[in-house]
């Protein structure tokens, strides 16, 4: 929707807006802009003009700043709703083909997960560290505990493809329901390397835990979202 003054003027910023919109869509994602100083002498404009458009622009989700780099044109937005779906199912729905790349599997201690998970500190998990990727981008970086008592062979299982699914096939487990906990965070170099991004860049970090049918602890899994790419939507009710 347009943005007007109360005259039905519409606003300077908005003509930016729809210029840089423009603009974007002749290039690619996380290209760089340029510079608020640019912008400016680019359209006329204040400085405090280019940056309500392009703050405009970033609240639509069609770019994303990291701070001391500049700002960047956003991908494609995947949105997450609140039905307990897998990534794989995620993607599907969206007409998105899934697929994992493997960059870690082995067996370590509960740890620190042993309250999460309902086992003592010392009993064996699987580990699993994953790049989830759409259509051949990273979209976010998955990490999966589960215990390994209830997985056996999982090790050397095929973990390209959903693990939901492997888990109701190969040893009859459903997560039915999950206990979900999600921060803002912003990539490490590593993480961004994974994830193609640029350092800095924001992300949505969920921590979940998936319970069976019998309430009991499945996976502990964290998993960090690109937040150019991802986002949670649902609905509220007002009592």
């Amino acid at each position: 929707m347009a943005r007007v003054s109360e005259q039905g003027t519409v606003h300077k910023y908005e003509r930016v807006r729809r210029a840089l919109l423009a603009d974007i869509a002749t290039r690619q994602p996380h290209a760089a802009l340029p510079t608020e100083r640019d912008l400016a002498a680019t359209y006329q404009v204040s400085r405090m003009t280019v940056r309500q458009a392009l703050d405009a622009l970033r609240a639509d989700g069609v770019v994303y700043r990291v701070q001391g780099s500049g700002t960047f044109v956003a991908g494609p937005t995947i949105s997450k709703t609140l039905s307990l779906t897998s990534f794989s199912e995620d993607m599907v729905a969206r007409g998105l083909t899934p697929g994992s790349r493997l960059l870690a599997a082995n067996e370590v201690p509960a740890g620190t997960l042993a309250d999460e998970l309902a086992v003592t500190p010392d009993t064996p998990l699987v580990r699993m560290f994953r790049v989830r990727l759409a259509d051949g981008d990273p979209i976010c970086l998955e990490t999966v505990h589960l215990p390994a008592a209830r997985v056996p062979g999982l090790l050397d299982a095929d973990h390209t493809g959903s693990l939901y699914e492997l888990l109701a096939e190969r040893y009859r487990l459903r997560v039915v329901r999950a206990e979900q906990v999600v921060q803002a965070v912003v990539l490490g170099d590593a993480d961004a390397v994974l994830l193609s991004s640029p350092p800095g860049s924001p992300a949505l970090r969920v921590h979940r835990i998936g319970l069976d049918e019998r309430d009991r602890p499945v996976e502990a899994t964290t998993t960090v979202y690109r937040g150019d790419r991802y986002d949670l939507r649902f609905a509220i009710t007002r009592d």
